[in-house]
């Protein structure tokens, strides 16, 4: 039989087949990545040989093209606390294929079940649920809910070296320079504040002027910050003072990462507006989600006018929902945070033993298994005379970038630094993670700090800099 032939634009290009894309390599993934999708990406995971191509995931191992296996300590950045490809999802999703996916003209029991819930597992009186398909569209969601509750009151709070998503909303609050000086004017009487500090959050709150003050109680981007002891607890008792509704931002520490199925259960507050997103999919469909109480809802959303005054295609969709109800199902049944608060004290433990013998390690910061790692700068003296005093400023922003590259490439562990502060890494891994896993995170950590680093930031610090006199 006749092959049939490739499908073409108007233009004679040829289109890719899915068959293609399955077994393209990875010089043919570079070069489609940095011609269609994002070149600068490209450059910058290519100066680590962070540019792999993975073909294979199960649990907490990746495999790439030449079949080496790896361990994954980043877990997609929260989103997989379940692992890679968990099969008790893939198998929710096969029961429900014969469901209509979207449902706009009638009510889905799938996201009736699971909007149930999370009502039943999340703290307090919070029990009305919106369903969307990211965290920065739940941050959305949440602040249209704060600032149409109280439409006189002008002020969102937030805080320094925040990480709330990027758009435009979400990123009016994200606690970072660099991601909103090309986007302004953004949200006006957004007013930031620093992280933890309880006098500079009561200031703030001092006119009654602000509709909300959104939180994470864990910064995962900001460098994996911690708050105060007793933090949250006394901050909500100022937003209730001063009539301000409190947003939580559980995306990265909900569902079980920080070792309480909710990072809020830590000092037992109960917000107003409560964001998650990341994990709630099973590592497989995109989810998002804001709960609120039906009082707060309902003077937004009641009634036959108002309804509709938010709403999202996606959101809600059979296949999400199921992906969704099993993921909470899985993580109660299998004590997930339970696993994730031990595993985490294990591995902190350790990190700190190594801490007292490796001086480039400066503090280990975290809960349950969002943990970092950050580093003093290891760069000078003659290592900066060789470079014309570029070298520190290349080690201040490359630094935890050369351990992951390490990491990496050297042990096949995969790992990242944080948005918001490049000398941090975080350890994330799944919380199905085993313990000798956890050891091995450690030793291969050992083994590259007990070099004293003259070496790997001599050689990938050139190689930066090279890169960067090439490129002007």
């Amino acid at each position: 039989m006749k092959e049939p032939s490739a499908l073409m634009n108007e233009d004679g290009q040829k289109l890719l087949s899915l068959e293609e894309a399955l077994t393209m390599n990875r010089q043919e993934l570079r070069e489609n990545c940095a011609r269609y999708l994002n070149p600068g990406l490209v450059e910058v995971l290519s100066l680590l040989n962070f540019d792999r191509l993975f073909v294979k995931a199960e649990g907490c191992s990746l495999w790439d093209e030449e079949g080496k296996q790896y361990l994954d300590c980043l877990g997609g950045y929260g989103a997989l606390n379940l692992g890679h490809n968990p099969p008790e999802i893939l198998a929710a999703l096969t029961k429900v294929r014969q469901r209509p996916n979207l449902l706009q003209a009638a009510l889905n029991p799938l996201a009736a079940a699971l909007a149930a819930n999370l009502a039943a597992v999340a703290p307090g009186d919070l029990s009305r649920v919106f369903f969307c398909n990211s965290g920065t569209e739940a941050v959305e969601g949440a602040l249209k809910l704060a600032r149409a509750h109280q439409p006189d009151k002008k002020k969102i709070i937030y805080c320094q070296n925040s990480f709330h998503g990027k758009s435009c909303g979400s990123l009016s609050v994200t606690g970072r320079e660099k991601y909103q000086r090309p986007f302004r004017p953004l949200l006006p009487d957004c007013v930031m504040i620093p992280f933890g500090d309880l006098a500079a959050l009561e200031q703030a709150l001092a006119d009654e002027n602000a509709a909300a003050f959104i939180v994470e109680p864990i910064q995962g981007e900001g460098g994996v910050n911690v708050l105060p002891p007793d933090y949250l607890y006394e901050a909500h008792r100022l937003c209730q003072k001063a009539c301000c509704l409190l947003i939580l931002d559980e995306v990265q520490t909900g569902l079980g990462r920080t070792g309480t199925l909710f990072a809020a259960e830590y000092e037992k507050v109960v917000p107003d507006i409560l964001c998650l997103a990341k994990a709630l999919g099973g590592g497989v469909m995109p989810i998002g989600a804001f709960i609120t109480r039906p009082g707060l809802w309902d003077k937004v959303f009641y009634g036959k006018d108002k309804y509709a005054l938010h709403t999202s295609t996606f959101g809600g969709n059979s296949l999400a929902m199921a992906a969704g109800l099993t993921t909470l199902d899985t993580i109660i049944k299998n004590r997930l945070p339970k696993q994730a608060m031990e595993k985490g004290r294990y591995l902190t433990a350790k990190l700190n033993e190594l801490k007292t013998k490796h001086k480039l390690i400066r503090e280990i910061r975290g809960r349950g298994l969002l943990i970092g790692l950050e580093f003093h700068q290891p760069v000078q003296g003659l290592l900066n005379k060789l470079s014309g005093g570029t070298i520190n400023k290349l080690a201040e922003e490359y630094f935890a970038s050369l351990i992951a590259g390490e990491l990496l490439n050297k042990h096949r562990i995969l790992t990242a630094y944080t948005l918001n502060n490049p000398n941090v890494i975080r350890i994330e891994p799944p919380l199905i993670i085993d313990y000798p896993s956890l050891d091995r995170i450690v030793d291969a950590l050992d083994k590259i700090l007990a070099r004293n680093f003259t070496g790997i930031t001599l050689d990938s610090l050139r190689a930066v800099l090279q890169n960067k006199i090439s490129n002007k």
